[in-house]
């Protein structure tokens, strides 16, 4: 089984902004793009199979969930299979943010069960490149209740500044910084980044702040501060930003209960086996490179089957890739 590609869905936001289609290579009319998800299990936007060089290619035109419907553990790993079925459990996306991002927080898999019969969501944040003096805003500065907070959120903005900014931590961002948010986790995404995000598969968020924004109709964005209330993690962290080794040609980014995420850098030739029951998702960030009998170059997201999930690269790229 080779590596799938899939059609990406590009997002038009009112905070979006134009750099996601060049970096991806591909030409759109689409203004103010600020997501493209590349692969998707969510419902009604599921990512659909497109060519990737095969001869009669019976696989095209089918969505993740039909592939996983068809070849089940082949695909996504025997034990990933027989935990979630055909729902895809990660989301893979790149974001790029014109303006600043609502403050906002995830619910956790209990709360999100409960509330909306979903999974909660974990992220995490891999800064590709970074306008100078742009911020990514992530956790407590200090220690604060549940009612302090909904003191802040509910408090009338100052200069246009809201209260609760003054409790987040503002992180100067630098392209290859990474953050880990677990669901609960207060943040946002300043304007001038550009990053990837790989999460569990929700959809679920609730805005805290989002600087008196206008939805298309001219109405404000809806805010969540009551639900939010009770799915913030209200620990102070002595630090948000995640380190790891950026000189090794394969550095361990993340490992969760959600996702384990390495970074690799390939010059000419690598292998690579992760010993896992599991697909791979490679997101390449730059370069170009043949995996698996594939060609991916920059901005582009492959999926490879559980089944022939050891990588064998050609080329000169760097990447982040994806397992459960």
């Amino acid at each position: 089984m080779k590596p799938y590609k899939f059609e990406p869905y590009l997002k038009t936001t009112i905070w979006g902004g134009y750099q996601i289609a060049p970096f991806k290579g591909i030409y759109t009319a689409q203004p103010n793009i600020g997501e493209s998800w590349e692969i998707s299990g969510v419902s009604g936007h599921e990512s659909v199979a497109i060519h990737r060089g095969l001869v009669d290619d019976v696989d095209e035109g089918l969505t993740l969930t039909q592939l996983i419907d068809k070849y089940k553990g082949l695909l996504v790993g025997e034990s990933v299979y027989r935990k979630f079925g055909n729902k895809f459990p990660l989301l893979v996306k790149f974001i790029d943010s014109r303006q600043d991002l609502s403050v906002q927080v995830h619910p956790d898999d209990k709360l999100a069960q409960k509330r909306h019969s979903c999974n909660g969501k974990t992220e995490m944040w891999y800064v590709i490149k970074s306008d100078v003096g742009s911020k990514i805003y992530a956790g407590l500065n200090k220690s604060i209740t549940p009612e302090e907070y909904e003191q802040l959120a509910t408090a009338e903005p100052v200069a246009g500044r809201s209260p609760m900014q003054d409790v987040i931590v503002a992180h100067e961002a630098h392209e290859g910084d990474l953050y880990f948010l677990p669901a609960g986790r207060l943040h946002a995404i300043g304007a001038g980044n550009f990053l990837a995000e790989i999460q569990q598969t929700s959809d679920i968020t609730y805005r805290v702040y989002d600087f008196g924004r206008k939805d298309v109709h001219g109405n404000p964005r809806e805010l969540h501060i009551e639900q939010a209330k009770e799915a913030i993690d209200y620990q102070v962290w002595p630090e948000y930003r995640t380190s790891y080794d950026s000189t090794k040609p394969t550095s361990q980014l993340i490992s969760c209960p959600y996702f384990t995420v390495h970074r690799v850098v390939v010059q000419v030739a690598q292998q690579i086996d992760f010993k896992c029951d599991s697909f791979v998702i490679v997101v390449c960030l730059w370069g170009e490179a043949n995996i698996n009998g594939i060609s991916i170059h920059q901005g582009e997201t492959i999926l490879v089957p559980a089944c022939e999930n050891v990588l064998y690269i050609f080329g000169n790229a760097t990447f982040l890739t994806a397992t459960l």
